[in-house]
């Protein structure tokens, strides 16, 4: 097992930290300060200039108009990108659209293709992907009220979904839908393509996270569907098949959002080392002579250096083995990282006081909307109980 880097990979993720810290980290101000108007045509010029740099969607194929990277090269570069909020958006590799272009390229027909793929791995639309819904636990996400009826050659979907991340300006969703209700329950849901101009598609609201509601890309939705008719040739792949494809969608992004923590992690703890060394109790008596901050720097580290090489396993075992026999690791690496990402970026507020919990530094949008990394694509308690039923049935089959 070798996670060595070659120096051409090592030359581009030099380039690319490089790059967020100099053009990215600056503009970050406008994001916490909720200047959207201003924020939207600078990230614009910045996407501009990562295309000419040839760093443009390094998770789509050279055909698709990305960069080819293979899954732990992809997670290489999502822990820098990972360093800014708006670093995987400049990239064009940002959630949900990422993981809706490879749907889309793994299960859509050739028309599909052309009329939401080509514009979405170009960068000239946004999408979202309608799942969750409010009445019924995300924990159990075979309980679904969202409906969508054949009608001759239509599809009419009915029901109410929510946390559709970048909803706001998406020009379309992928919408998980019951279309076969007799069959099994994992059999039982379909994806649907749905333009969100169509008259039965309805952005209710941008959902507030801890006060905050946001806007365009960085906001979470809440949608209604009533009576939304769309073309039954709008169905993505088979039908009852949404599931699987589900699956499919989540295991390479649970890789990408632990590399990303982690590099949040990391800018968290140098900033929590930068300010303990800056900050005076008293003269000549840094806030980093104190020996329980030294213990929260060194608790960090060794947490951060863990996760990451767990996290590199998985992507290894992926890539050599396929995603069954990773399972084990995917499910260890997601409330793992999630709960060091919580407790180094909680320290480093500590540290920073006052200050800490202030938009005056990026710390605070971190706690805030990064809290919710124990609950999505899973919360940390499903992936500890499958862990451990797994284990235990290995154990068990030993006797």
């Amino acid at each position: 097992m070798d996670f060595s880097v070659d120096s051409k990979i090592q030359s581009t993720l030099a380039g690319i930290r490089s790059f967020v810290e100099t053009q990215l980290v600056p503009l970050e101000p406008l994001l916490l300060a909720a200047r959207w108007d201003e924020l939207g045509p600078a990230l614009e010029a910045q996407r501009q200039a990562v295309r000419e740099h040839g760093w443009w969607a390094p998770n789509l194929p050279v055909a698709a108009g990305g960069g080819g990277a293979d899954l732990v090269e992809l997670g290489l570069w999502s822990e820098e990108l990972g360093r800014s909020p708006l670093g995987h958006y400049v990239f064009g590799c940002q959630a949900p659209d990422a993981g809706n272009a490879e749907l889309l390229l793994l299960h859509g027909s050739e028309a599909q293709k052309r009329r939401y793929l080509d514009p979405l791995a170009a960068g000239r639309t946004r999408s979202c992907f309608c799942m969750t819904e409010p009445e019924f636990a995300g924990s159990n996400p075979v309980q679904m009220g969202t409906r969508a009826v054949r009608d001759g050659d239509d599809y009419v979907i009915d029901g109410h979904k929510w946390f559709a991340t970048a909803a706001d300006g998406a020009a379309f969703a992928i919408v998980m839908a019951v279309t076969e209700a007799e069959a099994s329950r994992y059999e039982r849901a379909s994806m649907i393509l749905v333009d969100c101009d169509n008259p039965g598609f309805h952005l209710l609201r941008n959902i507030p996270v801890m006060g905050h509601g946001g806007d365009g890309y960085f906001s979470h939705g809440e949608v209604r569907f009533e009576q939304c008719r769309v073309p039954a040739s709008n169905l993505l792949g088979r039908p009852g098949a949404g599931f699987v494809m589900a699956q499919e969608r989540l295991g390479p992004g649970r890789i990408h959002h632990c590399m990303r923590w982690l590099g949040i992690c990391r800018r968290a703890l140098e900033m929590m080392c930068d300010y303990a060394l800056t900050r005076e109790l008293a003269p000549e008596r840094p806030l980093a002579s104190q020996q329980i901050v030294q213990a929260w720097i060194a608790e960090s580290s060794a947490e951060l250096h863990a996760a990451r090489a767990l996290v590199l396993e998985a992507a290894w075992r992926i890539e050599k083995h396929g995603f069954k026999a990773a399972r084990d690791h995917i499910s260890m690496i997601k409330f793992l990282t999630a709960n060091t990402l919580q407790r180094i970026v909680d320290r480093a507020v500590q540290v920073h006081g006052a200050l800490g919990v202030t938009d005056d530094t990026v710390l605070a949008f971190w706690y805030r909307e990064e809290r919710a990394a124990r609950i999505y694509d899973g919360p940390d308690e499903v992936h500890k109980l499958s862990l451990a039923r797994h284990l235990l049935k290995a154990r068990q089959g030993r006797g």
